[in-house]
């Protein structure tokens, strides 16, 4: 899976909306993810009103980037009925990054903005977008087609692996 290699923070986007299809299959990727116990206690905002996506881009320091993107998906986890639910959290990461990886692989950029846990950013997510009480904003994912172009570093650090 090349994406794990190449995907990098995508931050700028084109002015040009996101397909239909492309953004069904950005959410069966995540929908793909393993979860504690096949609990799943995920569900997915997509929001593409531009006044929205505006109060979202102010939700934390870091979300200002959602201003120019043509659609911010919104993850959410319901801890309601979860057999796991302290693994809730990881659940959803193992979703967004299927989220994200598959943006790489349909020639999409995104960025993962978190939310969760911090609680502040959490509330105003859940305000802006009207979610229920059992739903709880995980992260702010803009997606678009690339502006920018980057080049993923090099992580691997040999020095941090032990054999036992």
């Amino acid at each position: 899976m090349n994406e794990i290699f190449t995907r990098v923070s995508v931050r700028k986007y084109e002015n040009k909306a996101v397909e239909s299809e492309k953004i069904t299959q950005l959410l069966r990727a995540a929908m793909a993810a393993p979860s504690a116990g096949n609990q799943q206690p995920w569900e997915f905002y997509v929001v593409t009103d531009r006044e929205k996506i505006q109060a979202l881009a102010k939700t934390s320091p870091y979300a200002g980037c959602c201003a120019n993107a043509p659609v911010v998906i919104v993850p959410c986890y319901k801890m309601e009925g979860a057999r796991f639910p302290e693994f809730c959290e990881i659940d959803l990461s193992i979703a967004t990054e299927n989220l994200w990886l598959e943006a790489a692989s349909l020639g999409l950029g995104a960025v993962w903005l978190a939310t969760a846990p911090v609680k502040e950013r959490m509330e105003k997510v859940a305000e802006i977008l009207g979610l229920p009480e059992y739903l709880k904003a995980f992260a702010l994912v803009p997606v678009g087609y690339p502006a920018e172009t980057k080049r993923q570093q090099d992580r691997f650090d040999e020095s941090r692996i032990h054999h036992v």
